[in-house]
Parts: structure tokens; sequence; C-alpha cells
């Protein structure tokens, strides 16, 4: 018998906030997240704005110590893998340690630790460098380190593949859960590429809005105005749990997890393939994993990041997968209002799809003014909206052909 998975602990560090409730209030009042960019002098690049987060203190969780030893990517993890247990209510001191694991995606990892080393190898030399560099930028530094902090001796994964790894984080650790490999898994996406490098990188590839004179209203996914992604940080963490092992400890379970399916386009480091293709196939195996017909699904949080190219082709995917029923599911992207954050949005809009189904609600895609003729869907555009769903579905595709699809249901 298939074991099956729920969601018993989640958390957010977003430019919208660090507590679900206060994250969820303004999600659907339409706040956007995006701003001019503080935390360095970008006055000559190209692109001056993002989803920073600003006034972050992780010594809430983690000792002032030990926050020295963790790259900004790692203590946005550590931070929101606190919340998230904290939520669940385990007590990872008792059980066995050996069926407690973790999982977590990043696309870039280490990159402020990177550029800081960087700079102290050439101005002050190499043996000025700092003993902790090789462990804090390495992508496995977030699960490592949440494996450290807790005692969790099982599973311990990194996953990076670009901007689906949080999404490839979750799904993984699903599956061990599913497949008798664990019974708790920690997991999610966590991601702080916006510096000096990873910003004009990105700018340089053309890759985002050049909207500087209006940062609120640059990330517009499906809009036929929309002119590249809005670069974002933070993290998505949740705590996964098998149904009866939670059940027994009287963990309040917050939603099921019932498919999860991957594939690569094949096509194009960068660019998506133009029919959605690979994108399609993604969601397909999740319908498939989760034994739903397209019709089952309700809700469709999507990838949507607001590029000219990537919005066309998942609307291109979800008509290839949902036939006549395209029109009818309703699809939205909260990246128009936290930004994209790269390895860590899988995580991020993994828990804005649990809040989905806890309240019944799907946050609006904002900055929708002029619709895309080729982006013809209902995008739930502006305002939230309340509907009766039972499954919702999670969309994450990145760079080199990655595509992820999470399946979510209620827990009756």
């Amino acid at each position: 018998m298939t074991r099956r998975v729920v969601v018993t602990g989640m958390s957010v560090v977003t430019a919208l906030g660090f507590e679900i409730a206060e994250f969820w209030d303004k999600l659907c009042t339409g706040k956007s997240g995006v701003g001019l960019l503080e935390r360095f002098d970008c006055s000559e690049f190209k692109v001056r704005f993002g989803g920073e987060i600003k006034d972050f203190d992780p010594s809430d969780c983690v000792s002032a110590r030990e926050v020295k030893k963790l790259d900004r990517f790692c203590q946005f993890a550590v931070y929101g893998a606190a919340k998230a247990i904290k939520q669940s209510g385990i007590d990872f001191s008792q059980g066995d340690s050996y069926r407690y694991g973790v999982v977590t995606g990043s696309g870039i990892g280490g990159l402020n630790e990177i550029e800081e080393q960087h700079c102290t190898l050439f101005d002050r030399g190499p043996n000025r460098v700092s003993p902790f560099m090789i462990p804090k930028l390495m992508v496995n530094a977030a699960s490592g380190n949440i494996s450290v902090m807790w005692g969790l001796r099982g599973p311990n994964l990194a996953v990076a593949t670009a901007c689906a790894s949080g999404a490839n984080a979750i799904g993984d650790a699903y599956k061990l859960i599913q497949t008798d490999r664990a019974d708790v898994m920690v997991c999610g996406g966590t991601e702080a590429a916006i510096t000096p490098m990873g910003l004009s990188g990105f700018a340089r590839m053309s890759a985002l809005s050049t909207r500087n004179d209006d940062p609120t209203r640059a990330s517009r996914p499906f809009d036929r105005d929309r002119d590249g992604f809005v670069m974002a940080e933070g993290a998505g963490m949740v705590v996964l749990e098998e149904y009866e092992f939670a059940k027994q400890r009287g963990a309040h379970i917050l939603a099921e997890v019932v498919g999860y399916g991957m594939s690569a386009d094949g096509n194009h480091m960068t660019a998506p393939d133009p029919e959605g293709r690979g994108a399609a196939h993604a969601m397909k195996f999740a319908l498939r994993d989760a034994k739903l017909n397209a019709t089952d699904v309700d809700y469709i949080n999507a990838h949507g990041t607001s590029t000219p190219l990537g919005d066309k082709a998942e609307t291109n995917a979800v008509k290839t997968v949902f036939g006549p029923h395209a029109k009818s599911v309703a699809v939205s992207s909260t990246k128009s209002q936290l930004g994209h954050l790269l390895g860590a949005s899988g995580g991020v809009e993994f828990v804005v799809a649990t809040m989905a189904l806890q309240h019944q609600t799907m946050p609006p895609t904002i900055n929708l003014e002029n619709p895309d003729p080729d982006c013809d869907l209902d995008y739930v555009p502006n305002e939230p909206r309340s509907k009766q769903l039972r499954y919702v579905m999670s969309n994450s595709f990145g760079f080199g052909g990655h595509n992820a699809c999470l399946i979510l249901g209620s827990v009756a």
C-alpha cells in the first residue's frame, strides 16, 4: 500500500513578510514586495530593483556565533526550517533520528560568500580567505546545517535545478516518505542571489524587467507589456510527514501531497520549449501520480515569471494538458507580487498552494492590465477569488529546461 504524505508545518521568508498570516494577508490584498534595492550601491546597474528582504534577523532562531558561519541563502533556510518545525509541533529528540531527513533546493547557493571572498583574495591575499568559505558557499550547506542543528540523520540531499529546485526538493522528499525511506522530511527552497554579480549577470542576459521608475508594477505575468522577471530572494520551507505518523502524534494536518511530476525540455539552456511540451509532460506525470484527471484540478499556481517566452510556453502547456478544461481552471502567478525567488520559488509557491486550500481562496495575478492575446486563460487578475478547492497544482520551471509539478489536496 502506498504511504500517504501530508504537510504539517510551513514557513516563508519573503519580501512580503516572514509570518504566514501577514504574508497571506498581503498576497490577498494585492500588495507588492518589490522595491528599489538597498543592500548595495546599484546606481550604475541597468536594473536597480527587486524583491529584497529587509530587516531580516536570523538570531531569532540561530545564535550570533552560528550566523557568522552561514551564507545569507543558508540563513534563510535555517530560519525557515525553524519556523516550519515549530508550527508542526514535532519533537525530533523523540523517535528514530534515521527516519527524519532533509532536502533543500537552491539554484545558485552561496553567491554572497563567493563574491566577498573573491574580493578578499585579490585585495588581501590568499592567506586572508575565510576558512568558512567552502562550507558557506556549498549548495548543500542548507540541508547539511539543518540536519546538524536538529540531529536529523535520515536522507539528506541538496537539489540544484535552477528555478525548479525548491519544487524538486519537496517532490523528492515526498517520494522518500511515500516509499518508506523516511517518516518526516524538512524540505523546501532557498536563494539569496541579489548581489552585484547576480544582478548584473541576469541583467546582461536581458532576462530582467528594466522598469526602474515603477518597480511595484514591473512583474506583470501574462500581460502584453511584460519585459522580464524581477529578481527576489528568500525561502519557503515545509515539514512533510507520513500520514499515520502525523495522525498518531496528533499533528495538525494542513494539506496532502498527492502528485509529483518532472521532466526536461531538452531544448535550450535558458529558453523554454515554445510549445511547453516539457512542462506539459511534468503536469501530466503529476496527474498520473496523483491518479487524477485534469478536470479534478481547481487552481494552478503558475510558474508565471513575467518573461515574454515563459508565460506563453506555460499557457500552451496548460492548454495541452487540460484541453477544454483549460479555460475553466483558474491560474495565477504570485511572482507578480513577490518577484522571482529563483530556486526558492517552488518552496514559497508550495506554501501558497497549501494556504489556497486552507482558505479556499486563490491569490491574484496583479499588474495584469493588458492581457497578452497569446495568454488567454483565467489568470485571476488583480483581485483574489474565493472558490471551492479540492486539488491545486504548483508549477516550477528552470534554466536548463528543468520542469517540476506538484499537486496538493485537502485532507478530509
